[in-house]
């Protein structure tokens, strides 16, 4: 039986209020945005960016960029991920874009996959199905499933056709690549092709791996606990029990959690200052993906609704948490009406912060391209009103 290995005692010690400050700065909601750096350079300051099918007023991984830089360019966001070999999709906290310089640090969950030997669709006939899928993609180039030959099989929605299985397995193993999506669908390569070739190798061991992605996670968290480090590119407990002590993050105590922590030397460098940036998250963003951790950060309870029966969400079906103040002070459920920006439920958690959800939807209004905003239901009519009112005033 193996012994972990004890824990050093922690020398840094942070109030609650710092540990919100150094999440907020390291996640890009503190100080001036890196207009620099753009779209790309969010995504590799947070090292993944999860994908969602929902799209409300845009889909998660369009919302995540200007929720820190502002009304960027929709399509400027799309040319910014899926071109110049910049990025790769692949199994992380979800399904997620990543910066392409990580490719060989997920070889540890590639083999990891191709040892269980499937998914959870099971080829019929896997030599000769994902040899068919090889061959055409060496043929003809990048090809959707749909050009492959199809996604289903003419059964219900979640059944699969046998070459949708045998292109996800492939891309599972690392046999296939997705540098692209195109109209939302999946862009299949080969990776001789598609990852540049200092970085196409599977040379690191499981546990180098591993290091750098517990590394990682540190650096776009600033400070968390085991569990918030380990489940930001979903990581098991022994896995960052393992690579801790080699992964550069230093104990820390943090003030009210119960559990221990770790933060990033960087984080802890130089106090966290400047501007607080007001704006709607998705539910999906890196911020907040992690429930118990917003809790525990912010005070704030939230949850995604999307999957829950309409007569019993509290908050909608997308509600978004409002960031202002460097607090999360509210949420609202969008939509849009031709070219007005619906909300069709909001809340506040304080009077005060009406004036920034004022901003914040007409920011996000005419980010989609809308002149108009509504408010439709709120959790009281005094709330109601003061929305109203300032969007009227701005």
């Amino acid at each position: 039986m193996t012994t972990a290995t004890p824990r050093p005692r922690p020398t840094v010690s942070l109030s609650a209020d710092d540990a919100r400050r150094i999440a907020l700065r390291v996640q890009g909601f503190l100080g001036a945005p890196d207009r620099k750096g753009g779209v790309r350079g969010v995504l590799r300051h947070l090292g993944a960016v999860q994908l969602d099918t929902i799209s409300v007023l845009a889909r998660s991984h369009e919302l995540v960029p200007y929720a820190r830089l502002g009304a960027v360019g929709r399509s400027a966001v799309e040319a910014s991920y899926w071109s110049d070999q910049h990025a790769f999709e692949y199994w992380s906290h979800a399904a997620c874009i990543l910066p392409i310089e990580e490719w060989p640090h997920f070889a540890f969950r590639r083999r990891a996959r191709k040892a269980r030997g499937h998914r959870w669709h099971v080829l019929q006939d896997k030599d000769r199905s994902t040899k068919t899928v090889l061959d055409r993609l060496a043929a003809e180039g990048p090809l959707t499933s749909t050009e492959l030959g199809g996604a289903k099989n003419g059964g219900e929605w979640f059944e699969w056709s046998e070459t949708k299985i045998a292109v996800e397995w492939l891309l599972d193993i690392g046999e296939v690549v997705c540098t692209e999506r195109r109209g939302w669908k999946r862009v299949y390569d080969l990776p001789e092709r598609a990852v540049p070739g200092a970085l196409l190798h599977d040379a690191l061991d499981d546990l180098e791996c591993k290091r750098r992605l517990v590394a990682l996670a540190g650096q776009s968290l600033g400070v968390g606990t085991r569990s918030d480090i380990a489940d930001y590119h979903r990581l098991k407990g022994p896995d960052f029990d393992a690579v801790v002590a080699d992964s550069g993050l230093v104990p820390v105590e943090v003030e009210g959690w119960s559990k221990p922590a770790w933060a990033d030397p960087a984080a802890l460098a130089s106090p966290p200052r400047g501007r607080h940036r007001t704006t709607l998250l998705s539910p999906f963003d890196s911020l907040v993906w992690d429930r118990p951790r917003t809790e525990r950060i912010f005070g704030f309870t939230h949850r995604l609704e999307a999957y829950v029966p309409k007569p019993q969400r509290i908050h909608g079906y997308f509600a978004m948490p409002l960031l202002a103040g460097g607090h999360l002070q509210g949420r609202v459920d969008p939509a849009r009406e031709g070219t007005t920006l619906v909300a069709r439920q909001l809340s506040l958690t304080t009077p005060k912060a009406a004036r920034p959800m004022a901003q914040a939807l007409r920011e996000a209004a005419s980010w989609v391209g809308c002149d108009t905003v509504r408010i439709d239901r709120a959790a009281s009519p005094a709330e109601a009103r003061a929305v109203t009112s300032e969007l009227a005033a701005l």
